[in-house]
């Protein structure tokens, strides 16, 4: 699976957990992984930009503590 498809399925899945039961830790897990991932595509395609937006989401997730 590419890193595109990762990002994609990993957006799906928080999408899911919102709307459902799962607790806050599930889904802080789960951005964290996502930023892991966005990390990995935007290095994959050397984009500068995705590089940005992912340091934001990173900036996003570690204030959700």
């Amino acid at each position: 699976m590419d890193a595109a498809a990762r990002v994609s399925n990993r957006l799906e899945r928080i999408a899911l957990l919102e709307h459902g039961p799962a607790g806050r830790p599930v889904l802080l897990d789960e951005l964290r992984q996502l930023v892991g991932e966005a990390e990995e595509w935007a290095r994959t395609e050397a984009d500068p930009s995705g590089v940005a937006s992912v340091e934001k989401l990173r900036e996003g997730v570690e204030g959700m503590r």
